[in-house]
């Protein structure tokens, strides 16, 4: 699949630099050239005869290299590529970035580079939480920097948390990915997945029973055709997707402000079983139950739509904008009501609630039954009872089929 791709690898410092050496014989063995920079850290877990093995190819180290100016020059090698791997990526290499330090080969590349970069963050727990790397990767994203994992688990340190760096096969993943020329290649799109919790006191919360595959799948399907896709996700207990821009959330206010810091796009899902309303006031301690004393009583109010908002953006509102309506009666006549009321292009509607049988139908199921709607034809088209993989394949054809109508029409 990457035969004549050209990939600058940059290792730096970290004990997870151990699974480049894994990822540098994917690559190679895939068809792509293999060009590798290791940093003075990188150097210190890995050495430059064992990468150089591997990607059969010269190490480049050092930015003062008399010799390895001659032979190729730093700002030739930040360009005669097709991708820029940064893996294991640490807080320190990305904040270098993200301020635009150049003090070695590595940040100099990076800086001076203007094709595609892809990050692979590699650190502790708690230096990946630190507001000063949430700012540096808020940065990066914005710049289009490409992000992959990092994911849960155990550290070297003996600690456990996010911040592992991902696994060579998800990293060669995210590359096919970059390289995949699908009918969605350039498009951006949203998609929000999953339920909404809304805190009543420390303890206890307003959500509902979604489980978030459906807007997963929906965006595993995009990936698949080439899109570049952002997803917001409620709590759920789903693996991150790492080819896509994942940003997790609780509540509805927060889905909606990223939402909104995610625009402009092409595309927006909004699959999500956002909570329509909050408590008004949250308790700053657990409510206690006392004997005797009457149940408390609840005040809520409204949450902002974000369907809605979305839809009727004034300056930056998606080509196109798709909504779910989870029903439990009238299916059909909600969904146009929704439809109409919230302004965007098409609905797909499904049935909630336990059958007959007591089995939950379409939250927490890993089968949909979906009715379709469009703004400019309002009649249901009706998709049978499939699993939520084969409904976002479809719902994806549909787009596609979209797009490319409206470039004709163009």
């Amino acid at each position: 699949m990457l035969t004549g791709k050209r990939i600058l690898l940059i290792i730096s410092g970290g004990i997870s630099a151990y699974k480049t050496l894994v990822l540098i014989r994917d690559l190679r063995k895939e068809g792509a050239k293999v060009t590798c920079v290791l940093t003075q850290g990188g150097a210190r877990f890995v050495t430059p005869l064992s990468v150089s093995a591997l990607s059969e190819n010269k190490v480049y180290t050092d930015l003062w290299s008399l010799t390895d100016e001659t032979e190729m020059g730093h700002i030739r090698l930040s360009r005669e590529h097709d991708l820029v791997i940064v893996a294991p990526a640490t807080a320190n290499i990305m904040a270098k970035m993200a301020h635009g330090l150049a003090d070695d080969l590595a940040s100099t590349l990076l800086l001076a580079s203007n094709i595609p970069v892809m990050l692979a963050p590699a650190m502790n727990p708690i230096m990946w939480e630190h507001g000063a790397t949430k700012n540096n990767v808020e940065t990066l994203r914005q710049r289009e920097i490409i992000f992959v994992g990092p994911t849960e688990g155990n550290m070297a340190c003996r600690e456990s948390g996010m911040g592992r760096m991902s696994e060579p096969e998800e990293l060669l993943k995210a590359v096919h990915n970059f390289f995949l020329s699908g009918p969605l290649k350039g498009v951006k799109a949203v998609v929000t997945a999953g339920p909404t919790y809304e805190a009543i006191d420390p303890v206890r919360f307003i959500g509902n029973r979604s489980s978030g595959k459906q807007g997963y799948a929906i965006a595993e399907a995009l990936l698949a055709a080439g899109a570049q896709v952002t997803l917001i996700s409620g709590p759920t207990h789903l693996k991150s997707l790492n080819a896509a821009n994942m940003i997790h959330v609780e509540s509805t206010r927060e889905m909606l402000e990223a939402c909104e810091k995610s625009l402009p796009v092409d595309i927006c899902v909004c699959s999500a079983a956002v909570s329509d309303w909050r408590a008004t006031s949250m308790h700053e301690h657990k409510i206690k139950k006392e004997a005797g004393n009457l149940p408390p009583t609840l005040s809520l109010t409204e949450n902002p739509d974000i369907l809605k908002v979305i839809s009727n953006h004034p300056d930056k509102r998606p080509s196109l904008v798709i909504g779910f309506a989870a029903e439990t009666k009238d299916i059909e006549q909600h969904a146009l009501s929704k439809l109409r009321k919230k302004g965007c292009d098409w609905i797909m509607a499904n049935l909630v609630g336990k059958d007959k049988n007591g089995q939950e139908k379409a939250f927490g199921s890993d089968e949909n039954q979906i009715y379709f709607f469009t703004r400019a034809n309002e009649d249901c088209e009706l998709w049978g009872c499939m699993s939520k993989k084969h409904i976002a394949e479809h719902l994806v054809i549909k787009i596609i089929e979209h797009f490319e109508k409206n470039r004709k029409n163009d």
